[in-house]
């Protein structure tokens, strides 16, 4: 099968005329692209010492892509699982660290769950909506960014309005009932620019588990907006908000079930910037707050269908300084205080209303970091992080980079070391399983890349990597009253949470981008080695869902008229289900094609198969995928 697919992308590469930039997923980045994640200011990408990935509006639009965890999984050093179709649980990693640490950030706001196990962000309601770019920041990044960032960060940013008035529509439909209806509208004047989205999605789906016959559907609505407001030359006034409402059916455990969940997620900012001398030092200072509720229903209960009830909160304060020293240096600095909130339910028929598990914590951060050309070409970026956390305490952490642009930016050699660390979840330190004792996981990371150009056609890039996780929180399951902390007012509990986990990951990632005229391509391949390095019967493992090797091509054909033909190829190696390495999953290769064609100035039609060969694959244990799809659809830009 491999063959067959290769052969296919093959073909799509023979193909050639003229080219439309502007319609390609894979075009060459150019030399001073601006990126904001590594530093939280814009920085040129060839003075950046971390291996960041950029989406561009034209990668997002070309894609096709509906839901925000495929478009990742196609970029190198990224892997995901999900629980069944769209909308089921997702689970997305970055060189093999754990899902919860990755720290993702949507229009400056940084989202996770405190309600949840392990406080991460859960992919399954995101979908590309009105995003316009996405960046992808691998290794430990918790200098800037705080806690989580320990496999890597994505940042998400909505669309910007760049005419007086502006609008797009857009609408698809397709295989298992699928839906997706999307509008925007918004402009910039002088003084004010401003932009709201809604979008509706739905789906048959798929069976969650894999051998069931009944479907279990998906269905999200969402709507964002954002507003700015030049008061005065060196004064704005910055809003934004996003809020998605997903439901999603589900099986229960190796059968068919009518089990469903809903999960309303909101994002709200509000920041003042502001300017001082001259516009040296730029000032931010904001709020923000996150909410996640989540609540899952059973109808064939028979006293209570509700068995589950959480919430999540953070508000966040926030200031920020970026101080350009003189035109080689420049200092970004700032504070953070965050507080987190949680309530969590179980109803079952056997206890109805059980008691309602309550927690909350505080952290403060403050941070500094410098970014300077030492000589000719050379950058180097240092920076230093203090934060107090209610249970841990404190914790003190570092991170340094450097980028050596060579023979006129043709080569670029960059190296990074960082550190990073996730703080104890609430759900770790004050439910039934909690312990109040925990400490923070810690991590270091390092890196070793070099970029190659040749002219403005060819690029490629090639990263070593490694990282060292400790203190890492696992559950420790109670057999007897033998252990202390399995007794709690004299009763034996399950089971609680302990830092007794470590991991190493190491691997290798590789990128390719060819722009030949009307065709462009572009490829990458990672080998990740991501094993359990704590003490017992698994020491030496690999980590579950983890798989070693992964690789992408993508090429996209545009003729004279603008229209493209396109087709991706992802083939993702076994892994392992579970920690004793003795569930395999199967490797599997995935075939996407696509093309689009604009009728005029304003309307463009598109369309795609997914999984175009009908490839049969699990990324969870007896947990569905969907097969192949075919959707067509129309955008419209006014």
């Amino acid at each position: 099968m491999k063959t067959v697919l290769f052969a296919t992308a093959a073909a799509l590469c023979g193909l050639s005329t003229t080219a439309f930039a502007q319609s390609t997923p894979v075009a060459v980045a150019s030399v001073g692209e601006l990126v904001v994640t590594a530093n939280r200011s814009p920085q040129a990408l060839e003075r950046v010492g971390q291996a960041i990935t950029v989406l561009t509006p034209q990668d997002i639009k070309a894609s096709q892509a509906t839901d925000v965890s495929t478009l990742l999984s196609r970029t190198v050093g990224v892997s995901f699982a999900r629980n069944g179709g769209v909308g089921a649980a997702t689970t997305l990693r970055i060189r093999g660290a754990e899902t919860d640490q990755t720290l993702v950030v949507i229009d400056g706001v940084k989202l996770n769950d405190p309600s949840s196990t392990g406080g991460g962000y859960n992919f399954a309601n995101l979908l590309a909506g009105d995003i316009d770019r996405i960046e992808i920041l691998r290794g430990s990044q918790s200098t800037l960014w705080g806690s989580q960032a320990i496999g890597g960060i994505v940042n998400i940013s909505t669309r910007e309005p760049q005419k007086p008035f502006e609008a797009d529509l857009s609408a698809e439909g397709g295989s298992m009932g699928t839906s997706y209806f999307r509008g925007a509208a918004g402009g910039r004047t002088e003084r004010l620019a401003w932009r709201l989205a809604a979008s509706r999605y739905d789906t048959d789906g798929v069976s969650s588990y894999r051998y069931g016959e009944e479907k279990d559907g998906y269905e999200n609505t969402g709507v964002s907006g954002r507003a700015l407001f030049q008061a005065t030359d060196t004064i704005s006034l910055d809003l934004r908000s996003v809020y998605s409402k997903g439901r999603n059916d589900f099986d229960g455990f190796l059968t068919d079930s009518r089990d469903h969940g809903e999960t309303e997620d909101f994002v709200g900012y509000a920041g003042v910037n502001f300017e001082l001398f001259g516009g040296a030092l730029f000032n931010r200072v904001a709020y923000a707050y996150t909410r996640t509720d989540r609540q899952n229903f059973n109808p064939d209960q028979a006293v209570t269908t509700t068995t589950f009830d959480a919430r999540g909160e953070n508000r966040r304060w926030e200031y920020q300084g970026v101080w350009k020293i003189n035109r080689a240096w420049t200092a970004t600095f700032g504070g953070e205080t965050e507080d987190a909130k949680m309530r969590t339910a179980s109803p079952t028929d056997f206890d109805p209303h059980p008691p309602v598990v309550r927690g909350k914590a505080g952290i403060d951060g403050v941070y500094a970091q410098v970014q300077g050309e030492v000589v000719s070409g050379l950058n180097i970026t240092a920076g230093l992080r203090r934060d107090s956390h209610d249970a841990f305490g404190d914790n003190v952490l570092g991170q340094v980079a450097a980028a050596w642009s060579l023979n006129d930016g043709s080569t670029i050699l960059r190296a990074s070391f960082g550190q990073g660390f996730k703080a104890p979840t609430l759900y770790q330190l004050y439910t039934e399983y909690g312990n109040a004792n925990l400490k923070a996981e810690e991590a270091d990371s390092w890196d070793l890349g070099v970029e190659q150009r040749l002219g403005d056609r060819f690029v490629a890039r090639a990263t070593w990597f490694q990282r060292e996780t400790t203190n890492q929180i696992d559950y420790v399951s109670c057999s007897s009253a033998a252990d202390p902390m399995c007794v709690v007012n004299g009763a034996v509990r399950w089971g609680y949470y302990d830092n007794i986990a470590q991991a190493k990951a190491k691997g290798v990632e590789l990128e390719g981008e060819a722009d030949l005229g009307p065709l462009q391509v572009a490829a990458n391949y990672t080998w990740t080695e991501a094993k359990n390095d704590s003490e017992g019967a698994n020491h030496g493992k690999l980590l579950a869902r983890r798989p070693e090797h992964q690789a992408n091509i993508q090429a996209v054909y545009s003729w004279p008229s603008h229209a493209t033909l396109g087709g991706a190829i992802r083939y993702v190696g076994k892994s392992y289900d579970n920690a004793a390495n003795t569930t395999v999953l199967q490797s599997y290769t995935l075939l996407d094609l696509r093309a689009s064609y604009p009728v005029n100035e304003t309307f463009e039609l598109y369309g795609r198969i997914e999984n175009a060969l009908d490839e049969d694959y699990e990324t969870v244990r007896n947990y569905g995928s969907p097969g192949r799809g075919a959707y067509v659809g129309v955008r419209a830009r006014f």
